[in-house]
């Protein structure tokens, strides 16, 4: 029975992820569509291009993971659920609070990324993600970045 309430709250929590995602990349198309109706100069287009790149990256990224939440919630429905889809061994508890939308146990994952096979579905490329902010970041430019022509 524990397990049962622990998969029921983790469908609470799957859901509340799903709706909390969903309304964000909604906000983020708004928000984007609304920058470009603006006018403004080179420079400021500059920024948007720069700023709107890693904003398409992260939603993304957001979007995959809401692909896998929805696929998650699927098979709660369908009691498949916290399964391995490999060795189909239950997949622990702890590892489904850590991670609610896995489809493999530890051991399979390891396998998985040992050997360096994987659907790209499961694959989040949050280290380009991460570069590219990193190439933004105002920590990165030195006084020869800047151009003091006054």
């Amino acid at each position: 029975m524990a397990r049962k309430d622990s998969l029921l709250r983790l469908h609470q929590r799957l859901v509340a992820k799903r709706d909390a995602l969903r309304k964000k990349l909604f906000e983020e198309r708004q928000i984007s569509k609304a920058a470009k109706n603006s006018v403004g100069d080179v420079g400021d287009a500059a920024a948007d291009g720069a700023s709107n790149e890693l904003d398409s990256q992260l939603a993304a990224l957001e979007s995959r993971e809401l692909r896998q939440i929805d696929r998650a919630i699927s098979m709660i429905r369908e009691g498949r659920y916290g399964i391995c889809e490999n060795c189909e061994h239950s997949i622990p508890i702890a590892r489904l609070k850590a991670v609610p939308f896995t489809p493999l146990c530890v051991e399979c994952q390891r396998k998985l990324e040992e050997f360096g096979e994987g659907s790209e579905e499961f694959d989040a490329d949050w280290e380009t993600a991460y570069e590219y902010e990193g190439r933004m970041s105002d920590s990165e430019i030195s006084l020869g970045d800047l151009d003091l022509d006054y």
